[in-house]
């Protein structure tokens, strides 16, 4: 099965975005090792988790509709927040994979959301501190993400806030719950 979709990802993906996939997988599989989760499992939503990175915005558009994704105004002008939702249909219909952990570990792994189960943040996170990554403070959320798990993931999404706000780019709402809930829920 991982060979499988490693053969089709290769097809999808550019290099780079291929090469971080599997970063992504490395990390997902040591972070994982933590819960007792099935790694199958883990190492699936990793790979695909940016199955749809490659497409263009209209791509993204287009499919979303077709998939009757809501999409709502930030996605609107900002489409690339779009990968993460097609991309867990696309892990539906174009990997055949029908596990709702993994598509919701793929649809939420870009904003997060609140109440997000184990299993998705370990996705998120592993995408965030994959060994590609070079941002300011990411040796430290690494570190972290072994230390305090909870605490990481507030870590990276305080980094995401930074960045976005940086940019003076609109902050996905999922966003601002995600970062909420893990606040109420003792990240720190």
């Amino acid at each position: 099965m991982i060979h499988k979709i490693e053969q089709k990802l290769k097809e999808m993906l550019d290099e780079k975005r291929y090469i971080h996939s599997k970063n992504v997988l490395k990390a997902a599989i040591e972070l994982g090792k933590n819960f007792n989760f099935d790694l199958e499992k883990i190492k699936i939503a990793a790979l695909l988790h940016d199955c749809a990175k490659n497409l263009r915005d209209d791509e993204l558009l287009i499919k979303a509709y077709k998939y009757g994704i809501i999409v709502d105004e930030i996605q609107k002008i900002q489409p690339f927040l779009l990968h993460g939702p097609v991309g867990a249909y696309l892990s539906k219909f174009e990997f055949g994979i029908d596990d709702e952990d993994i598509f919701n570990a793929i649809y939420y792994h870009t904003t997060g959301r609140k109440d997000m189960t184990i299993f998705e943040e370990i996705i998120y996170l592993a995408d965030f501190i994959s060994i590609d990554r070079n941002f300011e403070g990411v040796e430290e959320i690494r570190k972290k993400a072994f230390e305090n798990f909870e605490e990481a993931l507030l870590m990276s999404c305080n980094s995401t806030l930074t960045y976005v706000i940086n940019r003076n780019l609109p902050i996905h709402p999922l966003t601002i719950e995600f970062r909420n809930w893990l606040l109420m829920k003792g990240g720190k």
